[in-house]
């Protein structure tokens, strides 16, 4: 059995047998969104308390964040055999591919936001509020992640999804 290159494969579909790298790229793809998580609730963080954006702003500002964090970690671990040129067009492309998983990201968010803590909640939990916005981005970035996994992989990156 032979080993895969790193990274995965370059170009085309996997050999029969051999699905063990993507699954390593949805696994490392995961764990940096993970990441990127927290990247943008520290974000959102800054927004909401130092800078004093309202929470749709904020919500919109951490996104940005938190994609150019995950951007640069995927070129990095996730997508290796990629090419390592023309960093800032990747990365513009990067964010392109992923607006369909922003915009699930970012309207998930809203709508939670929007929706408000329930009052019922809020009485039995006085601290829910300052925590919803947070709990709204752990949504939003959970609905987007499958649209940008197979964009990123695509579009960005030049890697082929089997079955696509």
């Amino acid at each position: 059995m032979t080993d895969l290159p790193k990274g995965g494969l370059p170009e085309g579909d996997l050999p029969e047998g051999k699905p063990k790298h993507v699954k390593a790229e949805v696994m490392s793809f995961a764990l940096i969104g993970v990441a990127g998580l927290f990247v943008d609730m520290g974000a959102l963080w800054v927004a909401l308390n130092p800078l004093g954006l309202d929470k749709h702003s904020a919500g919109f500002f951490s996104y940005f964040v938190a994609a150019t964090f995950t951007w640069w970690m995927n070129r990095q671990f996730t997508f290796t055999g990629a090419s390592r040129r023309g960093a800032i067009r990747q990365w513009a492309k990067f964010l392109a591919a992923n607006a369909v998983g922003g915009v699930v990201n970012l309207a998930t968010y809203n709508l939670i936001v929007w929706l408000d803590a329930p009052a019922f909640a809020v009485t039995l939990l006085p601290w829910l509020p300052a925590l919803w916005p947070y709990g709204a981005k752990g949504a939003g970035s959970l609905a987007g992640m499958g649209f940008n996994f197979v964009l990123s992989k695509m579009l960005v990156f030049g890697h082929k999804v089997p079955g696509a």
